[in-house]
Parts: C-alpha cells; structure tokens; sequence
C-alpha cells in the first residue's frame, strides 16, 4: 500500500479558481473510492491518495488528464510517493504517529 501526495494544476485557465477543476478530479476520485480501489483526502493545497501504487498510477493519469477534457492547453501535476514496504501503512497511522509522540 501507498500513499501520494498529488496537486494538478491547470495551466492558462480564464479564471485564478480552480475549484471547478478540483470538483472534476474529486468525482474521479470518488468513482474509484466506491470500486474500493483507494481512498482519499482532499486538503486546501492537494489531495492524498492510499491505494496500491499501479492503481495510483492509473488514478494520477486520469486525474491530470482532466483538465485537457475541459480545454486546456497545458496542466502540471506535482506527485509525492510513500512507498513503505516494511509495514502496512494508511493516511490515518501517520498521522496516529506523530499524534502519539505529541502526547508524551
């Protein structure tokens, strides 16, 4: 299991919102959340995906071909990949980690 950490920017939109964009991969995203495939945060600044790292793949394609749907001419996507293999991890245990460390 792995976790990104993905933020797609479209590029030359008519508007600085983006929010619209957004709700476009945010559909996607839920459609593969409902298959079971991932699951995912969104964040005022990105979106953290869990799932197995060739469906993330697959997820990041059509997510930053999204934009290109709707127009527009050029889009960069920023991916962050923890790829842990010792230990099953999840958005959750991370955060859980660090929350544990902040009580003692």
């Amino acid at each position: 299991m792995a976790i990104v950490d993905v933020t797609v920017i479209p590029i030359g939109t008519e508007s600085p919102s983006v929010s619209s964009y957004v709700a476009d991969l945010h559909t996607i995203l839920k459609g593969y959340e409902k298959e079971g495939k991932i699951r995912f945060q969104l964040t005022p600044m990105n979106t953290i995906i869990e799932g197995e790292l060739p469906v993330l793949f697959q997820v990041i394609q059509d997510i930053h071909e999204s934009p290109f749907q709707k127009g527009i001419k050029r889009v960069a996507t920023n991916i962050r990949i923890d790829d842990r293999r010792d230990k099953k991890t999840t958005m959750e245990g991370k955060l859980s980690s660090v929350q544990s460390k902040l009580n003692q």
